[in-house]
């Protein structure tokens, strides 16, 4: 039987903290399956990237780095806002998997609760390799570039991510 694992995440930007994570992961499951969560939202300060874009983000990261994309399912699957309808959800947008790695409390709790084996994930550089770092720094004009891979820099810059989370904090009140 083949050993698939599920890791779930907004990836807004998909940086090299994620990236480790999908290498360590590999070392341990046949193939992973990578769940873009919050897949319907975009254009907002915390969800700034499309889902598309983000899949794009991925693939291009997972290329640069010469991992195996045989072994990687990169799926889109969009909030329910229902939380015992979820998993179930996660499981109609993915291919089957064996076992889930998360740290974030919600997630892990509702796996385990169907019956998942749940792995915790190392995190590397937690401090810095954050998506909400990447985002304020691009905000405040400081270098976010070092903290993803450079292949994911050059197509935020391509679809003019930076200016895009740069408008999205005016406002039209005077």
């Amino acid at each position: 039987m083949v050993k698939r694992g599920l890791f779930v995440g907004r990836f807004q930007p998909f940086h090299k903290g994620h990236l480790q994570v999908v290498k360590e992961i590999l070392n341990e499951v046949d193939e992973l399956v990578i769940a873009v969560g919050s897949a319907q939202y975009s254009h907002r300060l915390d969800n700034p990237f499309t889902a598309g874009e983000r899949l794009v983000m991925i693939r291009k990261a997972l290329e640069e780095a010469k991992i195996d994309l045989s072994r990687i399912w990169i799926v889109p699957v969009p909030d329910v806002h229902v939380h015992m309808v979820w998993v179930s959800t996660v499981e109609g947008y993915t291919p089957r998997f064996n076992v889930v790695y998360s740290n974030e409390p919600l997630t892990r709790r509702l796996f385990i609760e169907a019956g998942y084996e749940v792995k915790a994930i190392r995190f590397h550089k937690r401090e810095v390799y954050s998506a909400t770092e990447i985002r304020e720094r691009i905000l405040k004009e400081e270098n976010w570039e070092e903290l993803v891979p450079k292949s994911v820099a050059e197509f935020i810059k391509e679809i003019g991510g930076v200016e895009r989370l740069k408008d999205l904090t005016k406002t039209d009140k005077v």
